[in-house]
């Protein structure tokens, strides 16, 4: 028997494994009904509903949710310089997290709140970009890929020369978004590049 590698149990893709595993191990529930609790971590939403655009992302979510249509994390308070232990267990952070994309949804009129799940897992700050980034790998997810902008805050008063996201583009009715300039893509172009994703999507 021959071996091309040797197995590293420390590798980045051999820790952030566990994690993954444990996210994608946990409930998903309705985002809708997403409440405040203690934590940080990483999460995933997921996509069931009826938007054109969508369908044979929301097929695959319909039994059951299988493909996420958007990953993320947050990050407690310092945690980004290590200064709390404890710091992901002291946070709201992810639920807060979780009802901003909720409030995302509920702004515009062409998806339904309804039609969302997410799984969450509150994970020890050191390992929260490790695993965001491992599951987007793994998983490729459509509005972290293609419609982007989805996570992106209102950039206030004076911040509005840059370029509206194609996720607004795609669906209008964040009010802070309608302030910016046009974005690079038109809608057209969005939806061929979503076209393309969804023929490739297993």
């Amino acid at each position: 028997m021959e071996y091309e590698s040797v197995f590293n149990p420390l590798s980045k893709q051999n820790l952030g494994k566990s994690v993954i595993d444990a996210l994608l191990e946990s409930p998903a529930l309705p985002l809708a009904g997403v409440s405040n609790f203690f934590g940080a971590g990483i999460y995933a939403i997921y996509y069931s509903g009826s938007f054109p655009s969508y369908k044979p992302l929301s097929d695959l979510n319909r039994q059951a949710a299988k493909y996420p249509i958007y990953v993320g994390k947050a990050i407690p308070k310092g945690g980004r310089k290590g200064t709390n232990s404890d710091a992901s267990l002291e946070s709201i952070a992810l639920s807060k997290r979780l009802q901003e994309h909720r409030a995302s949804i509920e702004a515009v009129d062409s998806l339904s709140i309804q039609d969302f799940k997410y799984r969450c897992l509150v994970v020890d700050d050191i390992w929260i970009s490790l695993g965001e980034t491992l599951i987007i790998q793994r998983f490729q997810p459509l509005w972290n890929q293609v419609v982007e902008g989805f996570g992106n805050h209102d950039p206030g008063a004076g911040r509005y020369g840059g370029m509206r996201p194609s996720w607004d583009e795609m669906h209008p009715g964040r009010s802070w978004a309608a302030k910016c300039k046009p974005p690079r893509l038109t809608r057209n172009q969005v939806i061929a590049a979503i076209e393309n994703y969804m023929s490739n999507l297993r």
